[in-house]
């Protein structure tokens, strides 16, 4: 085979992934793509800074598919955070306006085993393991401080058989049933987007948790959008709809710009997302969906609110601005607890 000058940059670049290493030099900037075990752990790709380019310029991932021919499964990857080419890459920027530099950054992995237990059992759809144990306890939990009816052993039984129990005497609510269901949805969605922290995936968010319930059926209630209704929360006023967009840019700005974020960190992000109250309804278990989420992502341990913390949880979030110490015991509570269910899988 002839060499020419093309096929030497290609197997070069061939042998450069072999090392977990792919280097671009342009305008003499070293773009690194992918390391792997670089200064003892992994470097991981996230596409944060170009998800925040697109809401700037109101420009939608779909957009990108239709105008620059990405294919569906570029879009996902990108949404999943995985590697792609310097070629897809460069026909962004070029769309965008912009350098590779501006839409993709890297972050050091931590080891987070957890995470990668729960993303694993997932996988496997593996029954009887944290995994199952932490959908079935959360979607219960989170819905019953909402309301919900269900016990623990009827949302176990949805999770396992995909199937309802009752007796004669009980009714039970399909809004109920669909919110489970939706529930579970979304803890897998945010296993699969634990990187992002942004509009879209808050609103995305509310659309699982919300679709086929009797809200979705309303004309003026936004499912996976802003409320256009003002709301209270108790006696307390929230965030009036032509104000949402903005006042939850602002909270997702000042969030993203922390370099080190810690449990106070994701509490305080929680107090100001539900005083927000962006959403008709759902709020509160959108905002504890996130908190879960935050959590894994930085190596904290996760918690779930139950009934046990109810009261206090919300007296918590109403005197956040006299004394944040409610809120903050209350969460140590609620992860005592789930350090005790993580103790049940201990080796």
């Amino acid at each position: 085979m002839e060499v020419t000058a093309k096929n030497s940059i290609e197997i070069f670049i061939f042998f450069l992934f072999l090392h977990h290493i792919f280097i671009k030099i342009k305008k003499n900037a070293i773009i690194f793509i992918y390391i792997k075990n670089f200064a003892g752990g992994s470097m991981a790709i996230s596409y944060e800074k170009l998800f925040k380019v697109l809401e700037n310029k109101n420009i939608k991932k779909i957009d990108l598919q239709k105008n620059i021919g990405l294919s569906s499964t570029t879009i996902a990857k990108l949404s999943k955070n995985e590697p792609l080419s310097l070629e897809v890459l460069e026909k962004i920027c070029q769309y965008l306006n912009c350098q590779v530099g501006d839409i993709v950054e890297f972050k050091k992995e931590n080891e987070n085993k957890l995470l990668e237990q729960l993303l694993e059992e997932k996988d496997m759809k593996l029954k009887g393991g944290i995994y199952n144990l932490v959908q079935v306890k959360f979607a219960y939990n989170s819905n019953h401080i909402e309301g919900s009816k269900l016990s623990e052993e009827q949302t176990r039984y949805i999770y396992e058989t995909h199937s309802i129990i009752s007796n004669e005497e009980e009714a039970l609510s399909l809004n109920d049933i669909n919110e489970t269901l939706n529930h579970f949805r979304c803890f897998d969605y945010i296993l699969e987007n634990v990187n992002i922290l942004n509009e879209e995936l808050i609103k995305e968010l509310h659309k699982i948790l919300k679709t086929n319930t009797s809200d979705s059926m309303k004309e003026w209630f936004k499912v996976g959008d802003y409320k256009l209704k003002s709301n209270v929360v108790g006696d307390k006023k929230t965030t009036p709809p032509k104000k949402v967009k903005g006042e939850v840019q602002k909270l997702l700005s000042d969030y993203n710009e922390k370099k080190n974020i810690t449990f106070d960190d994701i509490i305080d992000f929680h107090y100001r997302f539900e005083s927000i109250h962006p959403f008709q309804d759902g709020n509160g278990r959108v905002g504890r969906l996130i908190m879960f989420k935050e959590c894994l992502i930085h190596n904290i341990i996760p918690f779930i609110m139950d009934e046990k913390h109810k009261v206090l949880y919300y007296r918590g979030l109403k005197e956040y601005e006299n004394e944040r110490e409610y809120l903050r015991d209350t969460c140590l509570s609620a992860q005592d607890d789930f350090k005790k269910l993580l103790s049940l899988f201990e080796e």
